[in-house]
């Protein structure tokens, strides 16, 4: 835990089946994660294995 100032802040890790964390790819110095991802790593979810649905645009409305 950890006090920030303006309350206690709780952070942990998941680790997956061979006992270490799994960090997006760094390229350039920056980690690259969709909104979904990072929601995903957050909630310690497997953030691999989500991604935005792509819903195509009506042409028409019946």
């Amino acid at each position: 835990m950890l006090w920030d100032g303006t309350g206690l802040v709780l952070v942990y890790k998941r680790l997956g089946r061979d006992g270490r964390f799994e960090w997006p790819q760094i390229s350039d110095g920056v980690m690259h994660l969709t909104r979904v991802q990072f929601e995903a790593l957050f909630e310690g979810l497997n953030w691999k294995r989500v991604g935005e649905r792509i819903v195509a645009t009506p042409a028409a409305a019946n």
